[in-house]
């Protein structure tokens, strides 16, 4: 069909439209689990979890560049180059869309329209428009270089006689192994590509000018992972897994081998080693429940806040079920349009689906499977986010198969002014739109800074802060690097205390060349400035560092933590992290103040927290006999709410004077239920402090108060108003 003009400026009109309504919902901040980490790396150049995503870390940075003259927050640019990435994605699906219908519908308007509806569809279901709003992943990138690449392989197939169609063709896969840099969803389409190529012209194979382009252009995509080690060498400040290589040929060998060989921290990396992930033929779950938890996640896609159960086959299921028929109409109308098209986004689609269900290999679902009580089985949080390219395109698949419903309808009813009379059809386009827009937009939320900036402030100055994973950590990072909140305190997260990278960096940030002072601002009356410690967190050595691993006690083992002896009996089994832990806070607990981020998690596993006294929602760990001997101020709370231990005054100032509750107070709806920790953190804070704060003698006023504050973050905790309001 070389005679067929794409449409390039009706999408641009439709991607621009879609990037006001993201903006116009657009999170201010950070927001939970990655995006914290992201937004981090992404705007100072470092280097995120692996397998380290280089290419999104390089356009974050100049993206963030670019924007800066309009003076916007840095969460807020690096959370529009989500926007614009999946805008982006929305204009090569219209494309896509508008190609297909070609074959399909004569009157060139109602491609346009259909096109645009299928567009509107795909970018406003629920994962893709939540994650759209805030730079929660890399994923965004990807479904666009996946939307870029169908495009590019339909302009191949119509131009595949041509220089044009080669250019196209050589693009795409230029396009798909540049993108694994960004992550390895964007080589998605690549079953499809082969499939499609082998169909409709496999001559182009035998080409010599294909090969002597292509395989440069793979050398080329595939070198963006240089990056890791280049920028590893330099110590950013955020530098997880160190992907440091001693020579460029174990750098070389590990980038192309895909981390086959070559260099160990490179290679470990780009991998993914520290994850563990078992092979694809031991199943987590079995493979009913994987399938179960895909339909569960395209079950929300359409329609997320007609019911508030995350359970599948609930009030949404008539939504789905218009969905899912739309979809196949729209393959039917592929189907019947262009058979060598149908192949190519057929094998897409069961890419997407059938084939990442099974690659991915996910655990029970969080909010699936009660019947399994161990949470250990049960992944830690919703996985919808990596299927954001399939509902997209399904979305997309739905528009084609409307377009095609309401032009049939139309000729039943004896066509032209029948196409006018069956648009109102066309309204079903705005449902996603219309039951989505309360649980995709983040407008407004603050509970993700509030939260890092509560739980830094309840730290003293130069104090050690042990935290137990994402929410109490990536937040943290984003609220020192970014925005300047407490750089002084030294944040630790357990879980990379099993790495061989992450203590040696925490020990070489903390020498006293590099201890980042406590900032006066943040006195607010509790702190006072004082002198940097002389040492570092850690005196280990590296040799030491290294040889720590998981052992159990031959003999009684005996600390002196802060003069305070502590025992450890023999045959207790203390593994790698729980012993440089503990290292760490023998080391420090003389020169700075220890504050763990839980009183539930390494506190007690260390067996310390009997000397824990309660700061607001960190612990401090004050080493001396409370029972015999209370500090000045200390209370201990009821056994029915656990005997914690409470610094009363500095409590109440805490929560009255110091810590912000936007987002997290008075909220109409917490959409991630796999957070709602987080809320009900402070609930059960305020429940505690006012049963402190009627043993001290406080006055009933003042324990009235905190009870109340306690019923409103309740409300949060629940889930928001609107699951109080639920019959």
């Amino acid at each position: 069909m070389n005679e067929y003009r794409p449409p390039y400026r009706d999408g641009a009109v439709v991607a621009l439209a879609i990037f006001g309504l993201y903006a116009l919902t657009l999170a201010p901040t950070t927001a939970w689990w990655d995006a914290s980490e992201y937004i981090t790396t992404g705007h100072l150049l470092g280097i995120p979890h692996p397998p380290g995503n280089p290419l999104f870390v390089a356009l974050a940075r100049v993206w963030s560049l670019l924007l800066a003259p309009l003076g916007l927050p840095v969460a807020v640019r690096i959370n529009l180059l989500a926007a614009a990435t999946s805008s982006v994605a929305t204009f090569f699906f219209f494309l896509v869309g508008h190609r297909v219908l070609s074959s399909a519908i004569e009157q060139r308007w109602m491609l346009t329209i259909g096109a645009a509806s299928g567009a509107v569809m795909g970018a406003t279901a629920y994962t893709v428009w939540n994650q759209s709003t805030a730079n929660e992943k890399v994923y965004t990138v990807s479904v666009a270089v996946i939307a870029a690449v169908s495009w590019l392989a339909l302009r191949w197939y119509d131009q595949r006689e041509t220089p044009a169609g080669l250019r196209a063709l050589l693009l795409a896969l230029y396009l798909m192994v540049l993108g694994a840099t960004n992550h390895l969803m964007s080589v998605l389409p690549a079953p499809a590509l082969a499939t499609f190529v082998l169909l409709a012209g496999p001559t182009v194979l035998l080409k010599t000018r294909f090969w002597v382009r292509a395989l440069p252009l793979v050398i080329l995509g595939i070198s963006f992972n240089l990056f890791l080690p280049i920028r590893a060498t330099q110590d950013p400040i955020i530098n997880e897994g160190d992907p440091t290589c001693e020579s460029a040929v174990g750098a070389l060998v590990a980038v192309y081998s895909n981390g086959g060989a070559g260099c160990p921290a490179l290679a470990e990396s780009l991998s993914r080693a520290q994850y563990a992930k078992p092979p694809m033929t031991d199943r987590q779950a079995p493979f009913a429940d994987q399938f179960l938890n895909y339909f569960q996640y395209f079950d929300w896609q359409w329609a997320r806040g007609a019911d508030l159960s995350e359970a599948p086959m609930q009030g949404r299921m008539p939504f789905t079920m218009l969905f899912v028929a739309m979809g196949l109409m729209g393959l039917l109308v592929l189907w019947r349009a262009d058979r060598m098209i149908f192949a190519y986004l057929g094998v897409l689609a069961a890419t997407l689906t059938v084939g990442l269900v099974v690659y991915l290999n996910f655990k029970y679902g969080f909010s699936l499977a009660p019947d399994v009580v161990d949470r250990g089985a049960h992944e830690v949080r919703e996985r919808d986010y990596f299927f954001v390219a399939s509902f997209f395109f399904w979305g997309n698949m739905a528009g084609i198969g409307l377009a095609g419903f309401w032009s049939a309808l139309s000729e039943h009813w004896g066509g032209g002014i029948a196409y006018r009379k069956a648009m109102p059809i066309l309204l079903i386009t705005f449902i996603p739109m219309a039951y989505n827009w309360e649980w995709s937009s983040r407008a407004g939320d603050y509970a993700t800074i509030d939260w890092a900036y509560d739980l830094l402030m309840s730290v003293e100055p130069y104090g050690v802060l042990f935290t137990n994973g994402d929410n109490d950590t990536f937040p943290l990072w984003y609220a020192q690097e970014i925005e300047g909140v407490r750089a002084d305190v030294t944040v630790v997260v357990l879980q990379y205390l099993y790495t061989g990278w992450y203590p040696l960096q925490i020990r070489d940030q903390t020498e006293p060349d590099r201890q980042r002072p406590f900032d006066e601002q943040f006195e607010v009356g509790v702190y006072s400035t004082t002198a940097p410690p002389g040492q570092s967190v850690s005196l280990a050595s590296d040799e030491v560092m290294n040889q720590v691993g998981g052992a159990t006690l031959s003999a009684d083992l005996s600390l002196v933590i802060d003069g305070v002896l502590v025992t450890y009996p023999s045959g207790l089994y203390l593994d790698r992290g729980l012993r440089i832990a503990l290292s760490m806070i023998n080391d420090s607990a003389p020169l700075r103040p220890i504050y763990f981020a839980s009183s539930q998690g390494l506190i007690r596993s260390l067996g310390l927290e009997r000397w824990g006294v309660r700061h607001g929602i960190a612990t401090k760990l004050v080493m001396r006999r409370l029972e015999d001997d209370p500090a000045e101020g200390l209370v201990q709370g009821s056994e029915q709410m656990g005997a914690e231990w409470w610094n009363i005054e500095r409590n109440l100032t805490l929560v009255r004077d110091v810590y912000r509750y936007r987002g997290i107070r008075d909220r109409r709806i917490w959409q991630d239920r796999s957070t709602l920790g987080i809320p009900t953190q402070y609930q059960f804070m305020f429940v505690q402090l006012a049963d402190v704060a009627m043993i001290d003698g406080q006055p009933m006023e003042d324990v009235a108060e905190l009870a109340g504050e306690a019923d409103r973050m309740r409300i949060t905790a629940l889930g928001g108003q609107r699951y109080l309001e639920a019959p």
